[in-house]
């Protein structure tokens, strides 16, 4: 048996698959304060009468990084940084940071000694602010670890209790704002996220359920639920990425589809092209910061089945706060939801109380209660066409799309608009309608999202970089290096190498099952010459276990 439960901004979805099947299910209300108690309500209502040793592996989706963030209850945490020559602080769009003099090349040479004195200068000075955590960066540290590690030795010289983050250890891809960015989440949110971990691990075994535990990522794999404390950032948006492999692992894996998954605060859409979910080229954008954070290319629109409805200068505003429950659940305020209960769209809720609510909308527009309950759903199914259309606009900038369009020819959309979440089946058709699109709303679309958490198997890359006039290779993800003594290595040499190092970072985080499921992605060889002759190259290899299914889901 399986487990999967999705948090989302209104309701925890979960279920309980037995085989190919779901065999339970279970929807609570999200209470933002205490999000665990909300997964275990879930939990234990799927459990219920069930030998938890029958449960083979539980995958959870949690909104608990983006609350915190979104809320300002990240731990404080000063930032040191050595950007070296041609990078202008101020333009970093990060928080005041102490900056200290010296530089590392982009292939991993010094080109300036580290301002020894200014580091001390820097970690006293944060000390005394009343900072306990560190992050510390320098622009090419992830190629020469040599000036973050003499900072964080002086930090430990001068404040043995200060925890220090080093840039390199988090994220080893190039583009120093984004790694100065994921460091200093992953220091904020860290020791929040071990709590709430260790507290679910706990929670789990007293429950008997003993099977492996999984958090599901941004780019819809999974990490194990330990390993993850030490990335937690990579947890943030799991809820769009849940949407996504829920819509894949319910038939429609291999076509082009629009995903919107309607929920009751907001509306989120992403885009799968020919079974593959696009992927934004760069990372996630977290609040205000642009990160290093592997993520699908999503967007989250303010509107949902629960968002308030009212009327301003005689028109209908919708949301982007949302009051409450449904106005025919026993919420304070007319919804969207109210609207479709009144036209006989849904059958959610008392109808009474939502002819109740249109009567008062209807009364505000001086229209009767219908034409006030169409006007709202054409006011929702507008603004989410009207999104899914911007989409396409920044969709159309990302490299996977542009590749996918060449491939096919042409200038084409997806044909399908598939919907999940509990509104889709009423809203789904309309907004396809607008789009001039077919229309999808799978079966069980309303715990969709909690499925396709279930289901979803492991994602691991490796970003290679080989310099054989140097002697050394450095791996983004993680930092690591070593020394290479072939100075001809050639391309599918550097490949079989990336295979290795995959198969030992699967092996260490405890998935390497899917290690044969790898791919490359990319693979380029350039040679050094100086005067007449080879130097050298430089050789740059990336391999992915991209996004999908585990190999036992045979499809609801």
């Amino acid at each position: 048996m399986l487990i999967g439960i999705d948090v989302g901004g209104t309701t925890t979805d979960a279920v309980l698959i037995d085989g190919d099947r779901v065999a339970k299910a279970a929807l609570v209300p999200t209470d933002d304060a205490d999000l665990p108690g909300c997964l275990l309500k879930a939990l234990d209502e799927l459990v219920d009468g069930i030998d938890g040793s029958l449960v083979e592996r539980v995958v959870l989706s949690t909104t608990i990084i983006t609350n915190l963030i979104a809320e300002g209850k990240t731990d404080p945490v000063g930032l040191i940084l050595v950007p070296g020559p041609g990078t202008n602080p101020k333009d970093l769009r990060l928080p005041k940071a102490e900056i200290i003099d010296g530089a590392i090349d982009f292939r991993g040479r010094e080109i300036k000694k580290l301002d020894e004195e200014g580091a001390h200068r820097a970690v006293r000075s944060l000390a005394s602010q009343g900072f306990t955590k560190v992050a510390v960066i320098s622009k090419f540290g992830q190629r020469n670890h040599a000036h973050e590690l003499s900072i964080q030795e002086i930090a430990s010289n001068e404040a043995p209790g200060l925890s220090v983050g080093l840039g390199h250890e988090v994220s080893g891809k190039l583009n120093f704002p984004r790694r100065a960015a994921t460091t200093l989440l992953t220091m904020a949110t860290r020791d929040r996220y071990r709590e709430f971990a260790l507290g679910m691990a706990r929670a789990l075994r007293d429950r008997g359920i003993l099977a492996p535990a999984y958090i599901l990522k941004a780019d819809g794999g999974t990490l194990p639920l330990d390993r993850s404390i030490e990335m937690p950032v990579e947890t943030i948006f799991s809820g769009p990425a849940a949407s996504i492999m829920g819509v894949m692992a319910l038939g429609l894996k291999d076509q082009t589809s629009v995903v919107v998954d309607i929920g009751g605060t907001t509306t989120d859409l992403a885009l799968i092209l020919s079974g593959r979910p696009l992927l934004s080229s760069k990372g996630a954008r977290v609040d205000s910061m642009l990160t290093h954070v592997r993520a699908f290319a999503v967007k989250s629109v303010a509107i949902g089945g629960d968002s308030a409805v009212r009327v301003i200068d005689g028109r209908i505003s919708l949301g982007p706060d949302r009051g409450g429950r449904a106005f025919c659940l026993g919420g304070p305020s007319p919804t969207p939801t109210d609207a479709l209960r009144a036209l006989g769209l849904c059958d959610i809720g008392d109808a009474s109380r939502a002819d109740e609510a249109l009567f008062g909308i209807g009364e505000a527009l001086g229209c009767s209660k219908d034409v006030a309950a169409r006007r709202v759903v054409d006011a929702v199914v507008d603004k989410i066409a009207t999104e899914v259309n911007q989409m396409f606009v920044e969709w159309e900038e990302e490299p996977a799309y542009r590749i996918w369009e060449i491939m096919q020819r042409e200038k084409v959309r997806p044909d399908n608009v598939v919907g999940v979440g509990g509104a889709s089946l009423a809203l789904i058709p309309l907004v396809a309608d607008r789009l001039g699109a077919k229309g999808v709303v799978p079966p069980y679309a309303a715990v969709a999202n909690a499925i396709g958490a279930a289901v979803a198997r492991p994602t691991l890359s490796i970003n290679l970089r080989v310099d054989t006039e140097q002697g050394v290779y450095t791996v983004a993800e993680d930092g690591t290096s070593g020394k290479v003594t072939d100075r001809k290595m050639n391309l599918d040499q550097a490949e079989e190498m990336a295979r290795r190092l995959m198969q030992e970072r699967a092996r260490n985080l405890g998935v390497e099952e899917y290690v044969s499921e790898a791919e490359v992605t990319h693979a380029e060889l350039f040679n050094m010459v100086r005067g007449w002759s080879t130097v050298g190259r430089l050789l740059d290899v990336r391999m992915e276990i991209p996004a999908g299914l585990i190999s036992s889901w045979g499809g609801a």
